[in-house]
Order: structure tokens, then C-alpha cells, then sequence
């Protein structure tokens, strides 16, 4: 997502893309899962690691593999909104926007037990009609600081981790995708990733409890 013009960067602060906190901590977020192939080994690194991630799904992909989406919630993960059909909510009508988060919202609350507080809108897509939607039905909107590292097009493993380490810092949401395509070298660059920012002693958490640490000014 380029960010050259004006509108471009309104657009980009209805995101949080990143929190501010003190603590070696940054939030590891997934896309257009959950996927049969993929979703699993990620859980695995980050089981591995110690760490937790922010998964945002899609509804339609939580009712083909509920039972995946279903581990990451009993592993610690997050489950976020990311919409029942991936559909740009900016082209919708507020009815249809609405629709789209509320059932994803459904499948996710009779999973977890819980409504997600986090919707991540498909494609980054977002303006104030949008944005709006979102508050209004209780959702923070969450973007991603590394959004140069564009794994989605799959443009290896060494321009995901470079465009990827670069945001790294305090408080960054980092996005990632781990469905809706092949996603090998997304895998291959979180199983570098992962253990390079524990090395470097930075806490793997969810994008909420990120906002919970700054919060509490942590």
C-alpha cells in the first residue's frame, strides 16, 4: 500500500498500526486464514517460541477448518474479524458492511465464546463510512507497520524479512498472511523471524493485549 498523498495517509491513521509502549513487545497478526496447510505450522513456530499472534480469519474459511481456528483460541492465540467473504468493505453499502463483519462476528463468538474486539478490514481498505461501521459495533481497526514486506504477492523470503525487520520496534503491528494462496514463504520467513525477535528479547503478544500494556502505561 503506497502512502504518498494525503488522502492515502488519512486513510492509514483510521489503522492502528502501531501502540505505544515501553516493553520489547510487538504483535504478529495473520490474514485470510484459517488454512489447513499453513495456519498449523505457524502455530507450531510460535508454539516453539513461546510466542502468541493475532489471527484475523475470514467466516467462510472458519466454517471449512473450525477445527484449526478452534486450537489457536485453546493455544492462547487471538481471533480477530477480517470479514465472512473478504470483500472490500468500501464498496459496500452499510447494510452489506454490516453484514459482513456480523457474520464472521457470529461464527467467531460461538467459537470463542466471546465477541472479537479487532476487525482488520480485506485489503486495508478503510475510510470514515467504514471506520465508523467498525466503532459502532464495539471494533478497533487494526492496519500493520510492515506493510512494504507484501508477502501476500509472494516476493521472497529475503524482501519479506527485510521490509519486515526494518519496522520492527517497540509496539509494531506486523502483518502477515497464512491463507487464501500458497504461503510458503510467509512460513519460512516467520520461522526466521520468530526466533530472531526472542533473541533480541521481544515478547510475541496479541494486538490486544498490546493495547492492554499501553494502557497500563507498561
Amino acid at each position: 500500500m503506497e502512502t504518498g498523498d494525503a488522502g492515502e495517509k488519512r486513510t492509514e491513521s483510521l489503522l492502528v498500526d502501531r501502540v505505544p509502549v515501553r516493553r520489547l513487545a510487538v504483535a504478529l497478526t495473520f490474514d485470510d486464514g484459517p488454512d489447513p496447510a499453513y495456519t498449523p505450522e505457524i502455530a507450531d513456530i510460535l508454539r516453539r517460541n513461546g510466542g502468541r499472534a493475532t489471527f484475523f480469519v475470514i467466516g467462510q474459511e472458519l466454517e471449512r477448518s473450525a477445527d484449526i481456528a478452534r486450537m489457536l483460541h485453546e493455544e492462547g492465540h487471538e481471533l480477530g474479524n477480517h470479514t465472512q467473504t473478504h470483500a472490500s468493505l468500501t464498496a459496500l453499502t452499510e447494510a452489506e458492511r454490516r453484514a459482513e463483519l456480523e457474520s464472521a462476528d457470529r461464527l467467531l463468538e460461538a467459537l470463542t465464546g466471546r465477541r472479537p474486539r479487532l476487525f482488520r478490514p480485506p485489503y486495508l481498505a478503510i475510510d470514515a463510512e467504514t471506520a465508523r461501521t467498525g466503532e459502532a459495533m464495539g471494533y478497533r481497526a487494526v492496519g500493520a507497520a510492515n506493510l512494504k514486506a507484501e508477502d501476500w504477492r509472494m516476493p521472497g523470503t529475503a524482501h519479506i524479512l527485510e521490509h519486515t525487520r526494518s519496522e520492527v520496534r517497540p509496539g509494531s503491528i506486523l502483518i502477515f498472511h497464512d491463507g487464501l494462496g500458497d504461503r510458503s514463504q510467509t512460513v519460512e520467513a516467520v520461522s526466521v523471524l520468530v526466533p530472531e525477535l526472542r533473541k533480541q528479547g521481544y515478547e510475541l503478544v496479541t494486538v490486544s493485549r498490546l493495547l492492554e500494556m499501553a494502557e497500563q502505561g507498561l
